[in-house]
């Protein structure tokens, strides 16, 4: 299996029962974006028994974080569950549903616990059709043609209604 990570998410949530739900959340709007919906359940069922996992032992009182991570890495999706507690009598990871887990210390202060969901048979990271982040996720159709060779210029009738109105408007 590669090393080399073609996609990653987080989010950092409160170490309380609300981050079951929203790391669930998370990992199944995730994987929509990279077209990967036939992980979705396995995958945030997997997350959720991670952070199950920090909120058995967490500090009610001071619930510090957790944060979830996704990342599309070889020919799986590894998902990770950092937490910030100093006490770990939880030192092993979960074992979730046959799937390889594991767990590592977080240098100073935590813990990494992960688990591998395999890609769909012959899909590795690299192949994933990840979303394209422009400054505008929704472009309408005429908006997404080529530009065209001639510069944008301003109106500067426009322009100046505008400078006008802001002058006129008591700040």
């Amino acid at each position: 299996m590669s090393s080399h990570t073609a996609q990653v998410d987080d989010i950092r949530l409160v170490a309380m029962s609300s981050a079951l739900n929203c790391a669930g959340m998370f990992v199944e709007f995730s994987l929509t974006e990279w077209r990967l919906p036939m992980l979705r359940d396995t995958a945030s069922t997997a997350a959720r028994e991670l952070v199950q996992n920090v909120l058995d032992h967490a500090d009610g009182e001071n619930p510090g974080f957790v944060n979830v991570r996704l990342r599309l890495q070889g020919d799986c999706l590894l998902i990770e569950v950092e937490d910030d507690q100093l006490a770990h009598s939880h030192d092993d990871a979960p074992t979730i549903d046959g799937r390889r887990t594991g767990a590592v210390p977080v240098q100073g202060r935590g813990k990494l616990v992960w688990c591998e969901v395999p890609l769909p048979p012959g899909m590795s990271a690299t192949q994933v059709r990840l979303p394209h982040r422009g400054e505008r996720r929704n472009l309408p159709p005429e908006a997404s043609d080529p530009p065209s060779e001639q510069p944008q210029t301003v109106d500067p009738a426009l322009a100046d209604r505008v400078l006008v109105g802001l002058r006129n408007r008591e700040w």
